[in-house]
Protein backbone atom coordinates (compact mmCIF):
# COMPACT_ATOMS: atom_id res chain seq x y z
CA UNK A 1 0.00 0.00 0.00
CA UNK A 2 1.51 3.06 -1.22
CA UNK A 3 1.81 6.62 1.13
CA UNK A 4 -1.00 8.42 -0.54
CA UNK A 5 -3.15 5.64 0.92
CA UNK A 6 -2.57 5.80 4.23
CA UNK A 7 -3.47 9.67 4.01
CA UNK A 8 -6.87 10.07 5.78
CA UNK A 9 -8.80 11.33 3.09
CA UNK A 10 -10.70 13.70 4.94
CA UNK A 11 -7.82 15.58 6.53
CA UNK A 12 -8.08 17.83 3.52
CA UNK A 13 -11.50 18.71 3.86
CA UNK A 14 -11.30 19.49 7.22
CA UNK A 15 -8.90 21.31 6.46
CA UNK A 16 -10.27 23.88 3.26
CA UNK A 17 -13.93 24.10 5.40
CA UNK A 18 -11.61 25.13 8.33
CA UNK A 19 -10.06 28.20 5.71
CA UNK A 20 -13.72 29.03 4.09
CA UNK A 21 -14.15 31.20 7.68
CA UNK A 22 -11.83 33.93 9.16
CA UNK A 23 -9.95 32.63 12.22
CA UNK A 24 -12.24 35.64 14.13
CA UNK A 25 -15.65 34.11 12.29
CA UNK A 26 -14.58 30.88 13.77
CA UNK A 27 -14.32 32.07 17.09
CA UNK A 28 -17.19 33.77 17.15
CA UNK A 29 -18.95 30.78 16.14
CA UNK A 30 -17.96 28.21 18.48
CA UNK A 31 -18.63 30.81 21.19
CA UNK A 32 -22.01 31.68 20.04
CA UNK A 33 -23.00 28.03 19.70
CA UNK A 34 -21.81 26.97 23.38
CA UNK A 35 -23.65 29.13 24.60
CA UNK A 36 -26.66 27.73 22.76
CA UNK A 37 -25.42 24.73 24.25
CA UNK A 38 -25.51 25.85 27.41
CA UNK A 39 -28.88 27.12 27.42
CA UNK A 40 -30.00 23.50 25.92
CA UNK A 41 -28.55 21.78 29.23
CA UNK A 42 -30.15 23.92 31.66
CA UNK A 43 -33.56 23.64 29.50
CA UNK A 44 -32.71 19.74 28.97
CA UNK A 45 -32.85 19.97 25.39
CA UNK A 46 -30.93 19.12 22.84
CA UNK A 47 -28.25 21.13 20.72
CA UNK A 48 -27.31 18.88 17.59
CA UNK A 49 -29.88 18.98 15.72
CA UNK A 50 -31.83 21.03 17.38
CA UNK A 51 -35.42 21.43 17.00
CA UNK A 52 -36.62 24.74 15.67
CA UNK A 53 -39.25 25.36 18.23
CA UNK A 54 -36.19 25.52 20.99
CA UNK A 55 -34.16 27.96 19.05
CA UNK A 56 -37.09 29.86 18.80
CA UNK A 57 -37.11 29.56 22.45
CA UNK A 58 -33.61 30.95 22.88
CA UNK A 59 -33.34 33.86 20.67
CA UNK A 60 -37.08 34.68 22.81
CA UNK A 61 -34.78 34.16 26.18
CA UNK A 62 -32.25 36.32 24.59
CA UNK A 63 -33.92 38.80 23.98
CA UNK A 64 -36.24 39.12 27.14
CA UNK A 65 -32.40 39.54 28.75
CA UNK A 66 -32.08 42.65 26.50
CA UNK A 67 -29.41 41.24 24.14
CA UNK A 68 -29.29 43.64 20.94
CA UNK A 69 -30.93 42.30 17.87
CA UNK A 70 -27.11 42.55 16.17
CA UNK A 71 -25.94 40.01 19.24
CA UNK A 72 -28.85 37.56 18.70
CA UNK A 73 -28.37 37.55 15.09
CA UNK A 74 -24.73 36.45 15.28
CA UNK A 75 -25.95 33.62 17.54
CA UNK A 76 -27.99 32.21 15.29
CA UNK A 77 -25.20 32.00 12.52
CA UNK A 78 -23.20 30.38 15.18
CA UNK A 79 -26.41 28.18 15.16
CA UNK A 80 -26.65 26.97 11.73
CA UNK A 81 -22.90 26.77 11.03
CA UNK A 82 -22.51 24.23 13.78
CA UNK A 83 -25.24 22.41 12.02
CA UNK A 84 -23.95 22.67 9.01
CA UNK A 85 -21.04 21.47 9.23
CA UNK A 86 -22.29 18.38 11.31
CA UNK A 87 -24.52 17.48 8.54
CA UNK A 88 -27.68 19.00 9.97
CA UNK A 89 -30.41 20.35 8.19
CA UNK A 90 -30.60 23.90 10.19
CA UNK A 91 -33.37 24.72 12.33
CA UNK A 92 -32.74 28.64 11.85
CA UNK A 93 -34.23 28.52 8.60
CA UNK A 94 -37.89 27.28 9.75
CA UNK A 95 -40.22 29.70 9.68
CA UNK A 96 -41.20 29.86 13.16
CA UNK A 97 -38.02 31.09 14.35
CA UNK A 98 -37.74 33.66 11.12
CA UNK A 99 -40.75 34.97 12.42
CA UNK A 100 -39.60 35.20 16.16
CA UNK A 101 -36.51 36.93 14.68
CA UNK A 102 -38.70 39.90 12.93
CA UNK A 103 -41.04 40.06 15.89
CA UNK A 104 -37.79 40.44 18.19
CA UNK A 105 -36.72 43.19 15.44
CA UNK A 106 -39.51 44.66 15.56
CA UNK A 107 -40.11 45.00 19.55
CA UNK A 108 -36.38 46.21 19.93
CA UNK A 109 -35.97 48.18 16.90
CA UNK A 110 -34.52 51.32 18.33
CA UNK A 111 -31.74 53.89 16.55
CA UNK A 112 -27.79 52.20 15.70
CA UNK A 113 -25.60 54.04 17.79
CA UNK A 114 -22.73 55.35 15.67
CA UNK A 115 -19.31 55.96 17.14
CA UNK A 116 -17.95 59.25 16.91
CA UNK A 117 -15.26 59.43 13.88
CA UNK A 118 -11.83 60.19 15.13
CA UNK A 119 -11.04 62.52 12.05
CA UNK A 120 -8.24 64.66 10.72
CA UNK A 121 -9.32 67.69 12.87
CA UNK A 122 -9.66 65.69 15.88
CA UNK A 123 -6.35 63.30 15.78
CA UNK A 124 -4.05 66.37 15.63
CA UNK A 125 -5.41 66.86 19.04
CA UNK A 126 -4.83 63.39 20.24
CA UNK A 127 -1.72 62.36 19.09
CA UNK A 128 -0.22 65.89 20.22
CA UNK A 129 -1.31 64.73 23.72
CA UNK A 130 0.22 61.24 23.60
CA UNK A 131 3.72 61.16 25.68
CA UNK A 132 7.27 60.98 24.07
CA UNK A 133 7.70 57.41 25.58
CA UNK A 134 7.85 54.49 24.00
CA UNK A 135 4.08 53.64 24.33
CA UNK A 136 3.46 56.94 23.03
CA UNK A 137 4.94 56.42 20.16
CA UNK A 138 3.54 53.26 19.38
CA UNK A 139 0.18 54.57 20.20
CA UNK A 140 0.71 57.05 18.30
CA UNK A 141 1.79 54.75 15.13
CA UNK A 142 -0.95 52.77 15.53
CA UNK A 143 -3.47 55.82 15.33
CA UNK A 144 -2.07 56.93 12.44
CA UNK A 145 -1.95 54.09 10.31
CA UNK A 146 -4.62 53.09 11.17
CA UNK A 147 -6.63 56.09 10.26
CA UNK A 148 -4.29 56.28 7.32
CA UNK A 149 -5.28 53.11 5.57
CA UNK A 150 -9.01 52.97 6.95
CA UNK A 151 -8.10 49.61 8.48
CA UNK A 152 -10.31 47.77 10.90
CA UNK A 153 -8.86 46.51 14.36
CA UNK A 154 -8.01 42.74 12.65
CA UNK A 155 -6.40 44.41 9.88
CA UNK A 156 -4.42 46.41 12.04
CA UNK A 157 -3.01 43.95 14.45
CA UNK A 158 -2.35 41.16 11.59
CA UNK A 159 0.22 43.20 9.82
CA UNK A 160 4.00 42.47 9.83
CA UNK A 161 6.80 44.28 9.07
CA UNK A 162 7.43 41.90 5.93
CA UNK A 163 4.04 43.50 4.48
CA UNK A 164 5.05 47.05 4.34
CA UNK A 165 6.58 48.29 1.62
CA UNK A 166 8.56 51.30 1.06
CA UNK A 167 8.46 53.89 -1.74
CA UNK A 168 9.56 57.01 -2.27
CA UNK A 169 6.44 58.95 -1.48
CA UNK A 170 5.46 56.60 1.20
CA UNK A 171 4.58 53.07 2.17
CA UNK A 172 2.45 50.63 0.48
CA UNK A 173 0.38 47.76 2.94
CA UNK A 174 -0.08 44.56 1.75
CA UNK A 175 -3.59 43.33 3.59
CA UNK A 176 -4.43 39.83 3.15
CA UNK A 177 -7.64 38.01 4.51
CA UNK A 178 -9.91 41.02 5.51
CA UNK A 179 -13.97 40.94 6.49
CA UNK A 180 -15.17 41.88 2.44
CA UNK A 181 -12.00 39.94 1.11
CA UNK A 182 -12.63 36.15 3.03
CA UNK A 183 -11.06 34.38 -0.45
CA UNK A 184 -7.88 36.20 0.72
CA UNK A 185 -7.13 37.59 -2.36
CA UNK A 186 -5.60 40.65 -0.41
CA UNK A 187 -5.30 44.20 -0.70
CA UNK A 188 -1.97 46.84 -1.61
CA UNK A 189 -2.92 49.65 0.16
CA UNK A 190 -1.16 52.95 0.18
CA UNK A 191 -0.45 55.74 2.94
CA UNK A 192 1.44 58.77 1.77
CA UNK A 193 4.35 60.08 3.63
CA UNK A 194 1.93 62.95 3.95
CA UNK A 195 2.97 66.60 5.30
CA UNK A 196 0.05 66.94 8.04
CA UNK A 197 -0.25 64.20 10.40
CA UNK A 198 2.71 62.23 8.87
CA UNK A 199 1.79 58.67 9.52
CA UNK A 200 5.02 57.07 7.86
CA UNK A 201 7.12 59.28 10.10
CA UNK A 202 5.56 57.72 12.86
CA UNK A 203 5.66 54.15 12.15
CA UNK A 204 9.47 55.05 11.55
CA UNK A 205 10.13 56.17 14.99
CA UNK A 206 8.02 53.15 16.77
CA UNK A 207 9.78 50.75 14.37
CA UNK A 208 13.48 52.03 15.29
CA UNK A 209 12.74 52.61 18.77
CA UNK A 210 11.02 48.60 19.50
CA UNK A 211 13.87 47.62 17.15
CA UNK A 212 11.26 45.31 15.49
CA UNK A 213 12.88 44.29 12.15
CA UNK A 214 10.72 41.47 11.57
CA UNK A 215 7.37 40.43 12.40
CA UNK A 216 4.34 41.92 14.14
CA UNK A 217 4.62 45.57 13.89
CA UNK A 218 2.12 46.52 16.69
CA UNK A 219 3.44 45.00 19.88
CA UNK A 220 2.36 44.90 23.53
CA UNK A 221 4.87 47.20 25.88
CA UNK A 222 5.10 45.57 29.76
CA UNK A 223 5.55 48.27 33.04
CA UNK A 224 9.05 47.88 32.11
CA UNK A 225 9.39 48.95 29.16
CA UNK A 226 9.99 45.82 27.15
CA UNK A 227 8.23 45.66 24.25
CA UNK A 228 7.10 41.92 23.47
CA UNK A 229 7.03 39.56 21.01
CA UNK A 230 3.43 38.76 20.48
CA UNK A 231 1.09 41.09 17.81
CA UNK A 232 -1.25 43.42 20.19
CA UNK A 233 -5.36 42.20 20.06
CA UNK A 234 -8.06 44.21 18.18
CA UNK A 235 -9.09 44.38 21.64
CA UNK A 236 -6.22 46.38 22.77
CA UNK A 237 -6.47 48.66 19.57
CA UNK A 238 -10.08 49.76 20.93
CA UNK A 239 -8.71 50.12 24.65
CA UNK A 240 -5.74 52.43 23.41
CA UNK A 241 -8.10 54.90 20.81
CA UNK A 242 -10.25 55.65 24.04
CA UNK A 243 -7.09 56.07 25.88
CA UNK A 244 -5.78 58.63 23.35
CA UNK A 245 -9.22 59.98 23.27
CA UNK A 246 -9.04 60.77 27.20
CA UNK A 247 -6.29 62.71 27.15
CA UNK A 248 -7.60 65.29 25.18
CA UNK A 249 -9.89 65.77 27.47
CA UNK A 250 -13.14 64.35 25.16
CA UNK A 251 -15.45 61.45 26.18
CA UNK A 252 -13.96 58.38 25.52
CA UNK A 253 -17.12 56.35 25.58
CA UNK A 254 -17.98 58.31 22.22
CA UNK A 255 -15.45 56.63 20.26
CA UNK A 256 -14.12 52.88 19.36
CA UNK A 257 -11.63 51.42 18.17
CA UNK A 258 -13.75 51.72 14.69
CA UNK A 259 -13.17 55.68 15.11
CA UNK A 260 -10.04 55.38 12.97
CA UNK A 261 -11.98 54.20 10.32
CA UNK A 262 -14.88 56.11 10.21
CA UNK A 263 -12.48 59.00 10.80
CA UNK A 264 -10.84 58.58 7.69
CA UNK A 265 -13.79 58.28 5.54
CA UNK A 266 -15.60 61.26 7.43
CA UNK A 267 -12.87 63.01 6.73
CA UNK A 268 -12.09 62.20 2.86
CA UNK A 269 -15.72 63.18 2.39
CA UNK A 270 -15.33 66.34 3.68
CA UNK A 271 -12.76 67.42 1.61
CA UNK A 272 -14.60 66.91 -1.17
CA UNK A 273 -12.96 63.54 -2.34
CA UNK A 274 -14.87 61.41 -4.98
CA UNK A 275 -16.45 58.53 -3.35
CA UNK A 276 -15.09 55.84 -5.61
CA UNK A 277 -11.27 56.99 -4.50
CA UNK A 278 -12.50 56.54 -1.14
CA UNK A 279 -13.98 53.09 -1.93
CA UNK A 280 -10.61 51.67 -3.02
CA UNK A 281 -9.20 52.13 -0.29
CA UNK A 282 -11.54 51.58 2.46
CA UNK A 283 -12.33 48.66 0.42
CA UNK A 284 -15.90 49.30 0.49
CA UNK A 285 -17.66 47.61 -2.32
CA UNK A 286 -21.14 49.41 -1.96
CA UNK A 287 -21.59 52.98 -2.17
CA UNK A 288 -24.46 52.19 0.24
CA UNK A 289 -22.10 50.53 2.90
CA UNK A 290 -19.59 53.68 2.32
CA UNK A 291 -22.37 56.15 3.68
CA UNK A 292 -22.87 54.61 7.18
CA UNK A 293 -18.97 55.66 7.73
CA UNK A 294 -20.04 58.90 7.49
CA UNK A 295 -20.18 61.20 10.34
CA UNK A 296 -20.37 64.69 9.15
CA UNK A 297 -22.74 66.17 10.92
CA UNK A 298 -24.48 68.40 7.86
CA UNK A 299 -28.30 67.66 8.61
CA UNK A 300 -28.80 71.17 8.08
CA UNK A 301 -26.83 71.88 5.13
CA UNK A 302 -28.88 72.60 1.81
CA UNK A 303 -31.96 72.33 3.82
CA UNK A 304 -35.13 72.52 1.98
CA UNK A 305 -36.24 75.32 3.83
CA UNK A 306 -33.63 77.30 4.80
CA UNK A 307 -34.60 80.53 2.44
CA UNK A 308 -37.84 80.52 3.71
CA UNK A 309 -37.92 79.20 7.77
Amino acid sequence: MSSSELVDPMASVRTYLEAEKSDNTRRGYKNDFADFTTWCERQAKTALPAEPIDVAAYISALADRGLKTSTIQRRLSGIAAAHKAAGFETPTTAEGVKATMRGIRRTLRSPKTKKAPTTAQLLVRVIAALPNTLTGLRDRAILLIAFAAALRRSELVAINLEQVDRRERGILLHIGRSKTDQDGKGSILPIPAGKQLRPVEALNAWLDAAGITAGAIFRPIDKHGHVGTDRLTDRSVARIVKSAIAGTGLDQSLFSGHSMRAGFITSSLDSGVDALKIMKQSRHVKVDTLKEYDRRENDFDHHAGEDFL
